[in-house]
Order: structure tokens, then C-alpha cells, then sequence
């Protein structure tokens, strides 16, 4: 079967090891790992860094290279119609679509709770992640996952069912199209800067949630002793000074910040810097210490409205 891929270099390698004849593949971004491998697989020039699927060149390449299939992995762009209209287009997400649609599932699906998740391969439309479900492939969620965790942990069964699909093409196949409900639809956007805010008013639950749904990077940020800190990791405890209000700090006896929240409190384990420089647990409590006698910034008080800051999950 003949592939235009748009994506990551290792699904390409690996549909070419299937013994699919990649005939054109646009990598997403110079320095993908893999890139090297997949020039000397396939040749160097059917791999295309950084292209512009709606280039005259690139619409004039991928015409001639008369694909069966046009396949996505991880390409970062909408793929023009034109090249949609090719041949069969279709591709894997990293969320039970139509749950957590957009760009990063990843982050929603543990801010939100979700006790699973999982890949979905779908047809490819002009609307991000809105086409067809081919199928999908489920697994628990565990709680102690950052959104790199999970990021790795889907790798291996998105490309497993990636490469099924694309087996059931070939073998002239292809799984049956079940269309999205649109009703249960939920958006993954890109957190901005607000949804990335600790607020020291949650529970103590669900603001650590939020620290993993944004570790390692870019992280959740608060401010302590005037200086903006990400954190990275935190933990839920019952074991701090029953005298501070929600937003306010102290060091304990071990030598561990904490910061009562809403109901309980957090302890402070791992961040970062304005400069992005590690901070471990000593230097976090040090910063608590420097703040002595002032709260840790509120975020959502100063700069945010209160009355959406529990919104537990993006909706359509």
C-alpha cells in the first residue's frame, strides 16, 4: 500500500517496516528523532522536514506519489483538503474521542479526573480530530501520572493501532466508520496561562491534579516570596499548622513547605525557578521561609473570576 505520512519519523518507519511503501512523508519539525533512520529507509528525498502540505511543491510531490492512504501521526497542522481528497485520510488521538478533541488531551484528561483514557483512530476532516472513530484502544488512568507520563504511555498503543488500521487498508478492509457525537464532545486546548495559575482555594485534590496535568512542562506557577515559582510535583497532606488560612504557608518541623488550601493542604516537593532552574524540596521550603508572614499569591483573587475557577473540564 502507498503512504503519504504526515507526522512523527517512527510511525513512518514503522508502517514502512510493515511493508508499506512510504512514498512521501512530511515530518513535522527539523531534529524529529528518527529522521536520520527514515531517509535512509525510504530515501532521502521522499522525507520532507517541515513542509508545507499547501505548497504548490508539496501538492505537486504528493499528486505524483498517487497515495492509497494519506496517514497522520502526531502532524502538528491541519492537513490542506486537497490533500484530504487524495485517498482515504485517517490518523490516531491521544484521548477516547469525542472526549478531549484539540491539542492537548493530555493535560484535560488529568485535570479533569478521567479514571481512563486511551487512543482513538479516526477519519481525517477539515475539522481538528471531528472525523469518523476506526477504533480505539482504552487504558486506566493512573493517578500518580504526570502529562509526560501519560504522553508515554499512549506511544505504544497509539502506534499498535495505527499499524492495524493501516494493515486492515491494505488488506483492502478498512474497519467500519462510527460517526462522533458531537453532543459528548469536550475540548483539549492548549492551557493558557490562567488554566496553568494555582489556586490556593481548590482542594488540596484537585490543585495537585492540576500540578500533574501540567508536569513536567510547562508546569503550574504561583508566586512565593515575590518570585515566580512552576511547580512540578506536590502531595496532599494533613500534616500542617491547622492556624493558616487557605494561601498561606509555613515550614514544617522536617523541613518541608506546605501551603494550606482550601481544605487541607500541600506539601511542596519539586519546581522550578523564574529561569527555569531546579528546586527541590529544601529550596522551595527555604522561598516559604523568606514569605514568612505573607500569604502565597492567590492568583484567581487578584487576577482571575472566582466564579469559574472550580470549572472542572472543558466543554464543547
Amino acid at each position: 500500500m502507498r503512504v503519504a505520512f504526515f507526522g512523527l519519523p517512527i510511525a513512518a518507519i514503522l508502517l514502512a517496516n510493515d511493508g508499506h511503501d512510504v512514498v512521501w512523508a512530511g515530518i513535522c519539525r527539523s531534529g524529529a528523532p528518527g529522521t536520520r533512520r527514515l531517509r535512509e529507509r525510504i530515501g532521502a528525498p521522499r522525507v520532507h522536514i517541515a513542509a508545507d502540505a499547501s505548497s504548490p511543491r508539496a501538492m505537486r510531490g504528493l499528486e505524483d506519489s498517487r497515495p492509497d492512504v494519506v496517514v497522520s501521526w502526531f502532524w502538528t497542522k491541519k492537513i490542506p483538503p486537497h490533500v484530504l481528497r487524495l485517498a482515504p485520510a485517517f490518523g490516531v488521538h491521544p484521548s477516547l474521542l469525542p472526549r478531549h478533541r484539540g491539542p492537548d488531551p493530555y493535560f484535560w484528561a488529568i485535570d479533569c479526573g478521567d479514571g481512563r483514557t486511551g487512543v482513538t483512530a479516526h477519519m481525517l476532516d477539515e475539522q481538528y480530530d471531528t472525523g469518523d472513530i476506526l477504533g480505539q484502544s482504552a487504558i486506566d488512568l493512573d493517578p500518580r501520572w504526570d502529562a509526560g507520563r501519560l504522553a508515554r504511555v499512549l506511544d505504544r498503543p497509539s502506534l499498535s493501532l495505527l499499524r492495524d488500521v493501516a494493515r486492515a487498508f491494505a488488506a483492502g478492509r478498512p474497519p467500519a466508520r462510527q460517526p462522533q457525537n458531537d453532543r459528548l464532545a469536550t475540548m483539549a486546548p492548549d492551557p493558557s496561562d490562567e488554566d496553568l495559575a494555582v489556586r490556593w482555594s481548590w482542594p488540596a485534590a484537585r490543585l495537585a491534579r492540576r500540578v500533574l496535568a501540567a508536569a513536567p512542562w510547562p508546569g503550574a506557577w504561583t508566586e512565593i516570596a515575590g518570585r515566580v515559582v512552576t511547580l512540578v510535583r506536590v502531595r496532599p497532606t494533613l500534616d500542617y499548622p491547622r492556624a493558616l488560612e487557605p494561601g498561606e504557608a509555613a515550614v514544617r518541623a522536617d523541613g518541608t513547605g506546605v501551603v494550606r488550601t482550601g481544605d487541607d493542604a500541600i506539601e511542596l516537593v519539586e519546581g522550578r525557578g523564574e529561569d527555569d532552574e531546579p528546586l527541590q524540596r529544601g529550596h522551595l521550603a527555604a522561598l516559604v521561609d523568606a514569605a514568612r508572614g505573607l500569604s502565597i499569591a492567590e492568583t484567581s483573587a487578584v487576577r482571575f473570576d472566582r466564579d469559574k475557577e472550580q470549572k472542572p473540564c472543558p466543554t464543547s
